[in-house]
């Protein structure tokens, strides 16, 4: 395993694949098969440092480790000084709609944000109170004052028009002027320790106002974040977290089937029209900062009937290399095909969870390779199982039997591991691994 195991990882690791999903720390200690992948996410990763935008589709059945690339691309972000945002589409959140599903979208977003010192979301008052602190440090440095002082007028003139300095370049950006003018009244809440500005500043920054009226009472500003502009203020905040130290904004949209599900041709149609814009904005040097990210099944992608294949436009821009395979990958395209694990990979996954779950309830380790290879070989030998099986479902099963195998040391081993001298009779290693690389694992 990479790097060292800590029991805070252990945990996350078996409670979130035992409950079917994907763990929010850890991934080093379970990452097999992904590195090419993973390659190329820094390689996206750097490129938006240096000021562009990215924009790329994680295309999969279900099962196939989509949602895990997203959170493995979570943690690179993490370690390059990314802010990162999430959402998963469903039926009250698009990328456009009425009666607020598409700000829906935005607010998930900003609600979800992280960075490396918050992962698990909520990071946007951390964000702002550490860039005030890092502005108010400046300050004091650069005008000689001895320390923060709240009570001297000049210091807080001073603070203001360096936050002005900083903020000011996001005006000529659409919804500019009024972001600039929450961020100081933001500032104002916290010199003040005015805690009804600062929530009302949050509130408005995530998108959850619902009349201009409130809010220019509340705020003095203009404008809300809406359906119609909530896309424009996605842009600002990564030019944003960009002008105060960050390397750019990471957004990973999940569950794209969502779109592909609505039933109306003229709604889905003005989702995919939305996903044309950012695909343009992002190619075309319009946004900078900003790396996006949609997961979904082939189906969303390839169905030319209902999937984003059924809008020319997309479908020209999104067609895949007609000279990749699953041996020959060209990752550096907007659409990234996920490929089954191979065998010894599964292998591999699967040994590494019994390493952890020995380390996470301290004991030594008794499941042999050859136990591993059968389970595997017996998982996979169940009628339909070729079809339906995940590596998911391979998971669950495994640390089930672990738990079982830790808890009760007089359980029959076979009832999990298979009989021993059954499975040294099944295909040999190769033919099994050519039968299992059609799998959905």
């Amino acid at each position: 395993m990479a790097g060292k195991l800590r029991k805070k990882d252990s945990t996350a690791i078996l409670n979130s694949l035992y409950g079917g999903v994907v763990p929010n720390r850890g991934l080093e200690h379970i990452m097999v098969g992904r590195k090419d992948e993973a390659t190329q996410i820094l390689k996206d990763l750097e490129t938006v440092k240096d000021g562009a935008s990215v924009i790329k589709f994680i295309i999969g059945p279900f099962g196939s480790g989509k949602t895990f690339l997203q959170a493995l691309i979570q943690q690179v972000a993490f370690s390059e000084k990314f802010v990162v945002g999430k959402v998963d589409f469903d039926a009250n959140r698009r990328l456009y709609g009425s009666e607020g599903k598409s700000v829906a979208t935005y607010s998930e977003m900003m609600k979800n944000l992280s960075v490396a010192t918050s992962p698990d979301g909520n990071a946007l008052p951390m964000i702002l109170d550490q860039w005030i602190s890092d502005v108010q440090t400046k300050t004091m440095q650069e005008k000689g004052y001895g320390s923060v002082a709240y009570d001297n007028p000049q210091f807080i003139i001073d603070v203001e028009h360096e936050i002005a300095e900083t903020a000011t370049k996001m005006d000529r950006l659409v919804g500019g002027f009024d972001f600039v003018r929450v961020l100081m009244q933001y500032f104002k809440g916290f010199v003040e320790d005015n805690n009804s500005l600062q929530r009302s500043a949050l509130r408005w920054l995530r998108g959850e106002y619902s009349t201009k009226t409130e809010a220019r009472g509340d705020l003095g500003v203009r404008d809300i974040i809406d359906d119609s502009n909530y896309y424009d203020y996605i842009k600002v905040m990564a030019q944003f977290v960009r002008q105060i130290g960050y390397s750019g904004l990471v957004v990973n949209f999940d569950e794209a089937i969502n779109l592909y599900k609505i039933t109306h041709p003229q709604s889905r149609d003005k989702n995919y029209e939305t996903i044309l814009k950012i695909f343009n904005d992002t190619l075309q040097g319009n946004v900078s900062g900003l790396y996006i990210i949609f997961s979904g099944t082939p189906e969303f992608l390839e169905d030319e009937r209902r999937g984003l294949y059924s809008y020319e436009a997309i479908k020209r821009r999104l067609v895949v290399n007609k000279f990749e395979s699953n041996e020959f990958r060209d990752l550096s395209q907007p659409v990234i095909k996920l490929t089954p694990l191979k065998q010894e990979e599964l292998y591999l996954l699967l040994k590494n969870l019994v390493e952890i779950h020995a380390f996470h309830y301290d004991y030594e380790p008794k499941v042999s390779g050859e136990e591993i290879r059968s389970f595997i070989i017996q998982e996979y030998s169940r009628p339909g199982a070729l079809e339906n099986l995940t590596t998911s479902d391979i998971i669950r099963t495994f640390i089930g039997g672990l738990n079982i195998l830790q808890q009760n040391s007089g359980f029959n081993r076979s009832k999990i591991f298979g009989d021993q001298e059954s499975s040294k009779s099944l295909p040999p290693k190769n033919a099994a691994a050519s039968r299992f690389s059609s799998a959905k694992i």
